[in-house]
C-alpha cells in the first residue's frame, strides 16, 4: 500500500459552490489524489501519494481557471477591495435607480445621464463577475458568475440598442418601474446597475461574515505565546517560542501565557484555562501538576518543564482538529454540491426556454428578454454552497471555545440519531481518584480525633487509600505531624505512634475484638461501594474510614441533561456490581452493566446496536478506545489518553461530564442550522425560478433577492456564535 500525506491549498477565485465542485473534480482526476474543496473556507485538502509535488496540484487548479497557493491569502485585503468596489458602485447606482422608479424626476435626457452613471458600475463594478465568467468560458464551463455577467450585460446591451436605435434616447422619454417583468420599460440601466450593486453587497457581506465565522479558530491559533523565558544555569533568557525544546524549563510570571504543555517544577498558582477548555473557574496548580499551553497564569511565579512543543501540543492539536472538521463535508452538503454542479447549465437552458416560450406565445421581444434575464439573475446557487460550510465553520469554532472538538461534519448527523449514551465509570462519571467519603465511629469516640490520628499515620504512607485519608485529615486540620516509629504492614495497613498512642489503621486482622456496631458500620460502607478501613489505638478499633472514588460534581446534572435530550444513560464499568450500583444511584442512572473487560465493552456496544439502539459511548482510557471506535458516536473526555481521543468522534477537552451534553446540544444545533440553510436555499430557488420565468419578477428585484438569500444563510449560521 502506497503511503499517503495531506496537502492543503488555499484556492482563490471561487465564487460559488459550482466553482468548488469544479476544482474538486479536476483534482480528483489526478492519479492517486483524493481531494475535498470547501467553498466557505476556500481550501482544498488533498490526500496524495507521499512525495507528491504540490506544484502538480496547483497546476491542476490553475488549469481549471482558479488560483492556488500553499499559504492562505489575507481575507481582509479581498474584503477591503470588495468594499471599495461596492461603495463606488452604490454611489453611482442609486441615482439611476431613483430616476428609473420615479417618473416625476425624469428630466430631459435623464436616460443619457443614467447611462453615464451606470456604465462604470456595469463595466468596472461588475468586473469580478465578467472576469470569472470569461475564464469559465475559456474552460468550457459555467458558474454563478456566468449567470450574473450574462444578465447584467444583456440588460446593458439591450439599453444601448434601445437608446441608439430604438427611440429610447429621444428627449422627453419617460417610463415607470414595476415589480414584475412586464413593466413596459424601454431601457434597463436600473437592472444592470442595481443587480451589480446588490450582488456586490451580497458578496461583500458574505466575505465579511465568513471571516467572522472563522474568527473562533483564529482566536484559538492566536492563544499561543510568541516568546518564552527559558532557564539556563539559573538565569532567564527570552527566546522565540520555536526555540523551546522538550525538557527545557521556562518561567511563567503572573499574567503571562503558558508557552507550551508541561509539568510544574516549582511554584503554586491558579491558571485560567477558559480559552482552551471552556472551564470558567480558574484551576489551582502546584508542583507536578500538568499545565496546557495557551492558558494564563493568574497567580504566582511558575517554573514549568516543557513536555510537548509545536504541533504536538494540545492547543495545536485542537486547532488542527477544528480545521479538519471545517474542511470536511457532511452527506447533505455532498447532495448540495451535486445539485450546484448541474444547476448553472440547467438555468442557462431554462433562460433560453423562457425567451423562446414568451416569443412563441407572441408576447413581444421586450417582456421575453426581461423574463429571461430575471431567470439568469435569480438562480444563484451561492446559498446552496454556503449552507453547510458556514454553519460548520461557526459551530466547530464555537465548540472549540467551549472545549468541544467536533472531528467532522459526519459527526453532526450521528448526534441527531443517538438514543442511548453509554458512560464509562472511572474518569468519566467519577474523578478516578480515591477520596475520604465518611468517618463512622463507635459510641463515645470523637470522629475528629479518629480522623486526626489516622490521618497522621497515613500521612507517612504512599498507598492511594492512605493518601486519601491523609488528604481528608489535612483538609480539616491543615498540616499534620510526622508519626514516630512508623511501620507499613504490607497488605494490611500501617502503624505509628502519635501523641504517645500506638495508632493502627488498616484491616480487621490488625485488631482484636471489634465492637458489633463498628462491624455493622464497616459492612454498610462496603455495601455502598467504599473501601472500609478501621482505625484505633492500643489494640482497639474506634472508627471506620470510608474511602472511595469520587463522583464528579457535574455528573448528576449531566445525566439529567442526557435524559432531557431523549437519551437513555447506561453505566458501563469493569468494577464490581456493588460499587457500580452505588455510583449509578448517586447520579441517577438506572441501567448498570458491571464487571466488563475492555473487549466485553465492545460486545456490549454491539449488543445494544443489534437491539436497534443508536449508541454514543463516553470514555477516557486506553481500555475505552475499542468501544469508542465501535459506537455510532464516540465521545472522548480530553483529560484522558491520546488513544481514546483519537478513537472518538467528539472530544470534550474539560473533565466536566456536563460538557458532553453541551457537545451533543451544539452538534444538534449546528445540524439543525445546516438543514434550515439548505431548506431555505432549495426552497428559494424552487419558488423563485418559476416566478421569474412567468415574468412575475423584475430582474433588479431578482438580483436583490438572490444576494439576500446568501446573506440570510450566512447570518443564520452566525447565530451559533451565541450558543451557551
Amino acid at each position: 500500500m502506497v503511503a499517503s500525506e495531506q496537502i492543503e491549498l488555499a484556492v482563490g477565485g471561487m465564487t460559488c459552490a459550482s466553482c468548488a465542485a469544479r476544482v474538486e473534480r479536476k483534482l480528483n482526476k489526478l492519479e492517486g489524489v483524493s481531494a475535498t474543496v470547501n467553498y466557505a473556507t476556500e481550501k482544498a485538502i488533498a490526500s496524495v501519494p507521499r512525495g507528491t509535488d504540490p506544484a502538480l496540484l496547483i497546476g491542476a487548479v490553475e488549469k481549471a481557471g482558479y488560483t492556488a497557493a500553499l499559504e492562505q491569502p489575507d481575507d481582509e485585503i479581498s474584503e477591503h477591495v470588495l468594499g471599495t468596489r461596492l461603495l463606488v458602485s452604490a454611489q453611482l447606482a442609486w441615482p439611476v435607480l431613483v430616476l428609473a422608479m420615479v417618473p416625476a424626476l425624469q428630466f430631459p435626457y435623464w436616460q443619457w445621464a443614467s447611462l453615464l452613471l451606470a456604465t462604470p458600475v456595469v463595466l468596472w463594478g461588475a468586473w469580478p463577475f465578467h472576469r470569472a465568467a470569461f475564464k469559465n468560458a475559456l474552460h468550457g464551463t459555467s458558474t454563478m458568475d456566468t449567470l450574473v455577467s450574462m444578465g447584467t450585460l444583456a440588460a446593458y446591451g439591450w439599453t444601448l440598442y434601445a437608446l441608439f436605435f430604438g427611440g429610447a434616447g429621444k428627449i422627453g422619454m419617460t417610463h415607470g418601474f414595476s415589480l414584475s417583468a412586464g413593466g413596459g420599460a424601454a431601457i434597463y440601466l436600473e437592472v444592470a446597475a442595481g443587480v451589480t450593486t446588490f450582488l456586490l453587497a451580497g458578496r461583500y457581506f458574505e466575505a465579511r461574515a465568513k471571516r467572522r465565522a472563522g474568527s473562533a479558530l483564529r482566536e484559538l491559533l492566536s492563544l499561543g505565546a510568541k516568546d518564552v523565558a527559558v532557564l539556563r544555569d539559573g538565569e532567564e533568557h527570552r527566546v522565540p517560542i520555536a526555540e523551546l525544546a522538550v525538557g527545557a524549563e521556562f518561567v511563567v510570571r503572573p499574567g503571562e501565557t503558558v508557552a507550551t504543555d508541561g509539568v510544574i517544577v516549582r511554584g503554586v498558582s491558579s491558571v485560567d484555562t477558559s480559552m482552551v477548555t471552556g472551564e470558567s473557574v480558574p484551576v489551582e496548580v502546584g508542583e507536578d501538576d500538568a499545565v496546557i499551553g495557551g492558558t494564563v497564569n493568574l497567580g504566582g511565579r511558575l517554573v514549568v518543564r516543557a513536555a510537548k512543543v509545536g504541533a504536538d501540543t494540545q492547543l495545536a492539536r485542537m486547532a488542527k482538529l477544528v480545521e479538519q472538521a471545517q474542511t470536511g463535508k457532511a452527506q447533505v452538503q455532498r447532495l448540495a454540491d451535486r445539485v450546484s454542479a448541474v444547476f448553472v447549465p440547467v438555468v442557462l437552458a431554462l433562460s433560453l426556454l423562457t425567451l423562446g416560450g414568451w416569443l412563441a406565445f407572441g408576447d413581444g421581444i421586450e417582456p421575453a428578454f426581461v423574463a429571461a434575464v430575471a431567470v439568469l439573475i435569480i438562480a444563484c446557487p451561492c446559498a446552496l454552497g454556503l449552507a453547510t460550510p458556514t454553519a460548520l465553520l461557526v459551530g466547530t469554532g464555537r465548540g472549540a471555545q467551549l472545549g468541544i472538538l467536533i472531528k467532522g461534519p459526519q459527526v453532526l448527523e450521528s448526534t441527531r440519531r443517538i438514543d442511548t449514551v453509554v458512560l464509562d465509570k472511572t474518569g468519566t462519571v467519577t474523578t478516578g481518584r480515591m477520596a475520604l467519603r465518611d468517618v463512622h465511629t463507635a459510641d463515645g469516640a470523637d470522629p475528629a480525633e479518629v480522623l486526626r490520628l489516622a490521618g497522621t499515620v497515613e500521612h507517612a504512607s504512599e498507598h492511594p487509600v492512605a493518601q486519601a485519608i491523609a488528604a481528608g485529615a489535612r483538609e480539616k486540620f491543615g498540616t499534620l505531624d510526622e508519626p514516630s516509629d512508623f511501620t507499613s504492614l504490607e497488605g494490611l495497613g500501617a502503624r505509628g505512634v502519635v501523641d504517645g498512642l500506638e495508632v493502627i489503621v488498616g484491616r480487621p486482622q490488625l485488631f482484636g475484638e471489634i465492637a458489633p456496631d463498628l462491624a455493622d458500620l464497616r459492612a454498610r460502607a462496603e455495601q455502598d461501594g467504599h473501601t472500609a478501613v478501621l482505625a484505633g489505638w492500643n489494640g482497639r478499633a474506634y472508627g471506620v474510614l470510608a474511602v472511595g472514588d469520587t463522583v464528579k460534581p457535574s455528573a448528576a446534572g449531566a445525566v439529567r441533561e442526557f435524559q432531557a435530550l431523549g437519551l437513555h444513560p447506561v453505566l458501563l464499568t469493569g468494577d464490581n456490581e456493588t460499587v457500580a450500583r452505588a455510583v449509578a444511584a448517586e447520579v441517577g442512572i438506572d441501567e448498570v452493566i458491571a464487571g466488563v473487560f475492555p473487549q466485553g465493552k465492545v460486545d456490549v456496544i454491539k449488543r445494544l446496536r443489534d437491539g436497534g439502539h443508536v449508541v454514543a459511548m463516553v470514555g477516557d482510557g486506553v481500555n475505552d478506545a475499542p468501544a469508542l471506535a465501535t459506537a455510532d458516536l464516540g465521545i472522548a473526555m480530553g483529560t484522558g489518553t491520546d488513544v481514546a481521543i483519537h478513537a472518538g468522534d467528539l472530544t470534550v477537552v474539560r473533565s466536566d461530564l456536563g460538557a458532553v451534553a453541551d457537545a451533543i446540544r451544539l452538534s444538534r444545533a449546528t445540524f439543525r442550522t445546516i438543514r434550515a440553510n439548505l431548506g431555505w436555499a432549495f426552497g428559494y430557488n424552487v419558488a423563485a425560478l418559476p416566478l421569474a420565468a412567468l415574468g412575475l419578477l423584475n430582474p433588479m428585484i431578482a438580483g436583490a433577492a438572490m444576494a439576500l438569500s446568501s446573506v440570510f444563510v450566512v447570518s443564520n449560521s452566525l447565530r451559533l456564535r451565541r450558543f451557551r
